[in-house]
């Protein structure tokens, strides 16, 4: 059968070359390249494997989970500690002498209205005890020696109070001295 195949080709040879391709053709070929380079291009769809997306959930529920958890720890935190539970008599002493603190600060901001700049330097102090009282509350939790920051605690109200008792009375003689002077004023 080859034979024949090639005595085929051999006897019309001319006609198989007859035929050619037109000289523009590729020219038509550039074109049409060039013609899907311009068209614009479809954005690509990205897709995600299922595995995938169920890792990213999983990520996101484990954050949250601990995130949820850190959140439950501080709000336990935030209650503070059963005062108490470490010492019952240190616990009266604190809780009175922190109400002893608190009625003796309101006293003082109703008092020291007639001379603010006064009460702000006041404050200023009993900021700083204050300051240093929050920050012994805070060490109270982790402390190994608890009863002791408590004394420290207490310790650190007295000083507030027995400021805060200096300070009234240095604004009552000073509101005294001032009435005096005016009284004097009027006597004349």
């Amino acid at each position: 059968m080859s034979k024949r195949f090639e005595d085929f080709i051999k006897n019309n040879r001319d006609e198989f070359e007859e035929v050619e391709p037109s000289a523009d053709l590729w020219s038509k070929i550039e074109q049409s390249l060039n013609m899907q380079e311009e068209l614009p291009k479809k954005p690509e769809t990205k897709t995600f494997s299922l595995s995938f997306v169920l890792r990213v959930a999983a990520s996101v529920v484990l954050i949250m989970g601990i995130g949820f958890g850190i959140y439950l720890q501080s709000q336990k935190s935030a209650k503070g500690i059963d005062y108490a539970a470490i010492n019952p008599e240190y616990a009266k002493q604190q809780l009175h002498y922190a109400s002893l603190v608190e009625t003796k600060l309101t006293e003082l901001k109703t008092v020291a209205k007639a001379d603010p700049q006064l009460y702000k330097e006041f404050s200023a102090e009993i900021a700083k005890m204050d300051s240093t009282y929050k920050k012994l509350n805070n060490d109270l939790a982790t402390s190994p020696n608890q009863e002791r920051v408590l004394r420290a605690m207490i310790r650190n109200l007295q000083i507030q109070t027995e400021v805060l008792n200096q300070q009234l009375s240095v604004i009552e003689q000073y509101n005294q001295m001032k009435k005096d002077q005016h009284n004097e004023i009027k006597n004349i």
